[in-house]
């Protein structure tokens, strides 16, 4: 079942079966209900996997299911639930590891002027504080669905222009509501890219803080080619309306600003990061 989705969960217990060398079926009629879980068929069972009150809600308690979710609840790990025809046959566990990268990568977006930096995340609650003990987080809400994603960046909306960063099939959705969407290329979701504004293309954080800079450099020197054009457009229509300037050399001139201002642009092309960027 988990071949047939995208979800990042999904997909590590997928790879984990064929690291294992296990052969897969190939699931029957999935649907995918996003942020809870998948449903299909195989070899001819109904299997339902996703999220422990999702499958719950589609099967009856086995006798065992209770004690062991009583017992592994409260771990600071995500839980899977597996049923089979009804039944709930099964709990996996995974461990949510911080990418190396991030702490630095956020206290670089402090540096860089990023005010506010909050987690969304549909892991329970113990899973999010895990993940976010020791980075400079504001907030940590859990639990979201991708509505709940969406009514979170909405909110931040609010408060000041926000990015949302994501990349999974989930996050889609907010990073479409986001002023800017960001989109984690390589190992994302093809529907996360495609809603985003941006993509990273390598699988790593250590890039946003490279990518703001970027865009706050090129609309700064957008801002002055424009400013820059109209200034001196303006001042050459000046002088000709005092006769100083013939049609013929009106246009000449009108050719070499538009040229500076192009040059001005292609400066986006060929500025260096910082050094605290760079290393």
């Amino acid at each position: 079942m988990a071949q047939a989705s995208h979800h990042v969960v999904a997909k590590s217990l997928a790879d984990a079966a064929t690291n294992k060398k296990i052969a897969l079926e190939v699931p029957l009629s999935v649907e995918e209900v996003l942020g809870d879980g998948v449903i299909g068929r195989v070899n001819d069972r109904d299997v339902v996997l996703g999220s422990v009150s999702f499958v719950k809600g589609k099967s009856k308690n086995s006798d065992w299911s209770q004690e062991a979710l009583s017992k592994i609840e409260d771990q600071p790990g995500l839980i899977t639930a597996v049923a089979v025809n009804g039944t709930l046959v099964g709990l996996i566990m995974l461990s949510d590891e911080v990418r190396p990268e991030a702490n630095r990568t956020l206290h670089l977006l402090r540096k860089i002027g990023i005010r506010r930096m909050v987690l969304l995340t549909g892991d329970r609650q113990e899973v999010a504080n895990a993940v976010a003990q020791g980075l400079p987080i504001d907030t940590v809400i859990a639990h979201s669905t991708p509505q709940g994603k969406v009514q979170a960046v909405q909110d931040e909306e609010r408060l000041a222009a926000s990015a949302m960063v994501g990349d999974g099939v989930n996050d889609a959705p907010a990073l479409a509501a986001a002023r800017v969407g960001i989109a984690m290329g390589a190992r994302g979701a093809g529907a996360s890219s495609e809603a985003a504004d941006v993509v990273l293309l390598v699988d790593t954080l250590a890039r946003l803080p490279e990518a703001f800079f970027i865009a706050r450099r090129s609309f700064n020197i957008a801002w002055q080619s424009v400013f820059f054009g109209i200034g001196l457009s303006g001042v050459a229509m000046m002088v000709a309306a005092f006769g100083f300037l013939t049609p013929l050399s009106g246009a000449v001139v009108q050719e070499l600003i538009d040229i500076a201002v192009i040059l001005n642009a292609l400066r986006a092309l060929a500025g260096e990061l910082p050094a605290h960027l760079r290393s």
